[in-house]
C-alpha cells in the first residue's frame, strides 16, 4: 500500500507538475492508494474555495483512511525522533514523525516530495517511491 503525503497532495491540487505529482496521477486508479487522518486534516484546510473543497474531499475519502497515530505510534515516534536526534538530525514537523513512524510500522511506501522524510529514509528505513 501507498501512502500519499499531503506535499503530493497540496502539489497536485495546485496542478503543480513533479516527479511526484506526475507518479500519483499514473498510480491513481492502478494501486492502492492511502491517505491519512492527519494527511487529509493539512491538504482540506488549504481549500478556499467550496467546489474544489468538496471534489478533493472526494477524491481523498474514497482512498483507504489510515489513522495515523495512536498510542503504540506516539511512543514509536518519541523513540524514532529521539534517535535521529542522537544522529546530529533535528525533525521540524511532530507530524512528519508520526507519518514517517506509522508507514515504516505498517510496512507502507511513502510518496512525498518533502525532504523531512528523508532521515527516516537514510536511518530508519522508511520506504519511499522515486
Amino acid at each position: 500500500m501507498i501512502l500519499v503525503d499531503s506535499s503530493v497532495w497540496i502539489d497536485y491540487f495546485r496542478g503543480v507538475a513533479t516527479p511526484q505529482t506526475d507518479r500519483l496521477d499514473a498510480l491513481l486508479g492502478t494501486e492502492p492508494l492511502a491517505t491519512g487522518d492527519l494527511i487529509l486534516v493539512e491538504v482540506l484546510q488549504g481549500f478556499a474555495d467550496d467546489k474544489q473543497f468538496k471534489q478533493a474531499r472526494k477524491l481523498l475519502t474514497a482512498l483507504t483512511l489510515i489513522d495515523l497515530g495512536g498510542h503504540e505510534i506516539a511512543i514509536q515516534a518519541a523513540d524514532n525522533y529521539r534517535a535521529l536526534r542522537a544522529l546530529g538530525v533535528t525533525v521540524r514537523k511532530t507530524i512528519d514523525t508520526v507519518i514517517a513512524t506509522r508507514c515504516i510500522h505498517s510496512g507502507l511506501t511513502l510518496l512525498h516530495s518533502d525532504r523531512d522524510f528523508e532521515p527516516y529514509v537514510a536511518h530508519l528505513g522508511l520506504r519511499t517511491l522515486l
